[in-house]
């Protein structure tokens, strides 16, 4: 096999073996000889518009994304390309290869029976109940908790495209690659980011992930004025969509609801202007019909057995948010920030199912007889949610909406210590490191300050050292730490 060498615009040598790997909608993709990255050749001469794009993505907005403090966490969250090459005027771009926990381990039952181990995990696999039942090594699936972590971390992404001043324009499963097993997502397809006002997007996006406000103007000229193209606003909508399907394995906009007997003129009006979220509270017109539903598809197609609000208080504020107030209301949706806020503290609500069931992991619903949603479960003996409360200037404590749940072994981080520190990207090593752990021993439960200085026992008006621990009783506080933002706990047995 032939290794072809060039040299890239910002003349860094680039080889690649001449056979080609893959083909996507615009590009010819060929593989590096050390495996370490490829290079993608558009088919078609790229305009001048196109050209100026690809030049911008590559140079200032990536240098602007991942030559700042921080910039080595993006690596792993986007599949960003580094190099442009020119070959007798065909432009190809260089991008780094996907890492290996994005390509399937096992791949499909039955000895993967479909042929797809060692092949990219493209999200359509994970975000439908029928092809997870039916096709996907149980290895592969991840627990509920993982696809949590999914979701914070497409969230992140998509908050810093956007705060770099970019529109995505085509969020969908076919570009986010997802490791249910390890809880990693990575944006792929970076090449036709929207640059708002500069260098408009080249599609309107991929079916079941474009807003309604673009599928419902696509009819008109692009220099129409009454025509919406893809934005910040519709990545919001492709978020929303994402996320609610990675956790519920279905569409929030297909119901049983007919518009139009032409299917494709119903699918226009039932993804576009008639667009309506089949779990509405009043207008039940698109509910799903279990009788249509293919016991593959079961329990997860039906939101009557799976609601929207298995996922929580806050996460169900934001999918109102996203399908009713903002569905046709752009400026209403989530924006990523609050999806990612959202995720990280519904993440510390999680509570593993004790029947160890395949979902794993459930978030708690605050009632007094909590239950894993997934498998009916009850759960067994006493279960304490500790209430945050925050310092403010003025020396009180008030209610940061945040509850962490307790089990054993989960761990307190700084971030639970002072509102002040949120996990994020700009976390340094020392504030990854875990400051305390609970423990069950004999039936009462136990906090083991690991690292924090300034613990101390509300009631007992005595501090906690590092290494002693508490045992947690019924609306016992506890001071996490005396700075400003400094959290105070107080704890709540929910008796199991």
């Amino acid at each position: 096999m032939a290794v072809i060498k060039l040299t890239s615009m910002d003349g860094q040598p680039v080889e690649y073996e001449d056979e080609m790997i893959g083909q996507g909608g615009m590009k010819d993709v060929f593989m590096s000889p050390d495996r370490s990255y490829v290079v993608a050749f558009f088919r078609d001469k790229l305009d001048y518009a196109g050209q100026e794009r690809i030049k911008a993505i590559v140079g200032p907005y990536r240098q602007g994304i991942f030559e700042r403090e921080g910039g080595d966490y993006w690596k792993e969250l986007f599949c960003w390309p580094t190099g442009i090459v020119d070959q007798s005027g065909r432009l190809g771009i260089v991008v780094p290869a996907y890492r290996k926990h994005f390509l399937f381990e096992h791949g499909s039952v039955n000895n993967d029976v479909l042929g797809i181990k060692g092949k990219e995990k493209e999200g359509k696999w994970f975000a439908s109940a029928s092809n997870r039942a039916k096709f996907l090594d149980p290895k592969e699936k991840g627990d509920w908790l993982k696809h949590l972590q999914i979701c914070l971390m497409i969230s992140r992404a998509v908050r810093r495209l956007h705060a770099a001043g970019l529109a995505h324009s085509d969020l969908s499963y076919k570009n986010v690659l997802v490791d249910p097993s390890g809880g990693k997502a990575c944006v792929i397809d970076i090449d036709g980011l929207v640059v708002p006002n500069k260098f408009p997007p080249d599609v309107v996006g991929t079916p079941d992930f474009i807003a309604p406000e673009v599928i419902a103007t696509q009819h008109l000229d692009k220099k129409d004025q009454a025509r919406k193209l893809p934005s910040t606003l519709t990545d919001r909508h492709a978020l929303a969509v994402l996320i609610y399907m990675y956790l519920f394995y279905r569409h929030p906009l297909r119901g049983a609801k007919v518009h139009d007997t032409d299917a494709s003129k119903d699918e226009e009006l039932s993804m576009g202007m008639k667009a309506l979220f089949v779990e509405h509270p009043t207008d039940k017109s698109n509910r799903v019909r279990a009788d249509h539903l293919k016991a593959t598809e079961l329990p997860w197609a039906d939101p009557a057995r799976m609601p929207y609000t298995i996922a929580g208080p806050l996460l169900a504020a934001l999918f109102e948010k996203a399908f009713i107030e903002g569905l046709h209301d752009p400026q209403k949706r989530p924006t990523p920030s609050e999806w990612e806020n959202a995720l990280v503290r519904t993440i510390d609500m999680i509570q593993p199912c004790s029947n160890k069931c395949e979902m794993g992991w459930y978030v708690f619903d605050n009632s007094r007889k909590p239950k894993c949603p997934f498998c009916g479960t009850p759960y067994q003996g006493k279960l304490p949610v500790l209430n945050l409360y925050s310092s403010r200037h003025s020396g009180t404590y008030q209610p940061d909406n945040h509850r962490v749940m307790v089990w054993n072994g989960q761990s307190l981080f700084p971030w639970h210590v002072n509102r002040k520190i949120f996990p994020n990207e700009h976390l340094t090593s020392d504030l990854k490191k875990r400051v305390g752990y609970f423990q069950l021993h004999q039936g009462d439960w136990y906090l083991v300050n690991e690292g924090m200085p300034q613990m101390h026992d509300i009631a007992a008006k005595k501090d906690v050292p590092i290494g002693g621990n508490i045992r947690l009783s019924d609306g016992s506080q506890y001071l996490l730490s005396r700075d400003e933002g400094g959290r105070l706990i107080q704890v709540q047995l929910v008796e199991g």
